[in-house]
């Protein structure tokens, strides 16, 4: 009797073991292959849709162990819309769980400055998420939207600061504004605040000043000195007369030359026709643009032109007669360069 029972007892713990071993392979065992691949899985997925996504990346070594582990999990009714991050060693549990609770990896977008189109915008905050670029310039011409963000439709693009962003593949347009308005406002500290206030500029008037600064140069260190420029203009009420606002109102940045008759463009945006600064940002600045224009330089010009020796540089000028002068040089310039 003690035989049978021992011999019962070895027999049972033999199947105990199979059946953990058997849970371990179809729950815990590391089932992915060396590729590192992302899983996306869109809005109105459903198990079936997921599991044809899944094979045909090829990363799972068993696609039955996995479609059991799957159902033991209850993932069939359970199934998050997500980008899920499958590596090399990953278990069945760990995948499905991930799938299961929405446990997203999230991507980074960088908005590196110089945009100068909400489409332009829509296109690249779409280009690593789920909604489209149509969805997303609904957003940004939503005009109720931005004036509940405290921005006029004009304005609205200079909430969008560049900088890099974290989100979930499934943001909405809705939750991309909101985290940018809360970037916004973490930029604008008490600190900014307090210099666009002795500056006598709201927020959105120093990123549109900004927007035409970072405009007339490529050189970060003219940033204060161009700023400085106009704000003495705006101060003395002269028209700022920024020719990239003339190139934003004919909607052609591409010109070489400011003419003659893009200058008689009526346009709000036209500094040379309007005093003041334009309706709102001509393209989105970069941080050190903004930042030169709350630091601007102290100094007496009016005036500034591209330097003879055409190294990208611009020379300044406090009187009309000096900048003629050195403008003079400077088609003299290029007019020796075309020979």
């Amino acid at each position: 009797m003690r035989r049978l029972i021992t011999g019962i007892s070895i027999l049972l713990a033999f199947f105990i073991s199979i059946i953990i071993y058997f849970g371990y392979c179809v729950l815990l065992k590391p089932n992915t292959k060396a590729e590192t691949t992302y899983l996306l899985v869109p809005h109105g997925s459903n198990y079936k849709s997921m599991i044809d996504s899944i094979n045909s990346k090829g990363v799972i070594k068993n696609i039955g162990n996995f479609m059991k582990a799957a159902r033991f999990e209850d993932l069939e009714e359970s199934v998050k819309p997500g980008r899920y991050l499958i590596k090399k060693g990953m278990s069945n549990r760990e995948i499905i769980r991930a799938i299961k609770y929405g446990w997203q990896t999230p991507l980074n977008i960088t908005i590196s400055g110089n945009i100068r189109s909400k489409e332009r915008l829509a296109a690249l905050l779409s280009r690593k998420t789920e909604c489209d670029s149509i969805s997303v310039l609904k957003m940004l011409k939503n005009d109720k939207l931005a004036d509940s963000l405290g921005f006029k439709p004009e304005t609205f693009i200079g909430m969008f600061l560049p900088n890099t962003y974290e989100f979930y593949w499934t943001v909405t347009p809705y939750e991309m504004a909101l985290r940018f308005k809360k970037e916004f406002d973490t930029f604008w500290n008490s600190s900014r605040m307090s210099k666009a206030k002795d500056i006598d500029l709201s927020p959105v008037e120093v990123i549109t000043l900004a927007s035409i600064v970072c405009e007339e140069s490529n050189l970060k260190s003219e940033y204060s000195r161009i700023g400085g420029v106009y704000m003495n203009r705006l101060k003395r009420g002269i028209p700022l007369q920024a020719d990239p606002t003339v190139k934003y109102a004919v909607k052609d940045p591409a010109i070489k030359r400011v003419l003659f008759k893009h200058l008689r463009t009526d346009s709000p945006y036209n500094t040379y026709k309007y005093k003041g600064l334009p309706p709102g940002p001509i393209t989105i600045p970069p941080l050190p643009a903004i930042d030169s224009v709350l630091n601007f330089e102290n100094h007496n010009y009016l005036y500034f032109c591209a330097k003879a020796n055409l190294d990208g540089s611009h020379v300044f000028a406090s009187t009309l007669a000096e900048h003629n002068k050195n403008a003079r040089a400077y088609q003299l310039a290029i007019s020796r360069l075309k020979r």
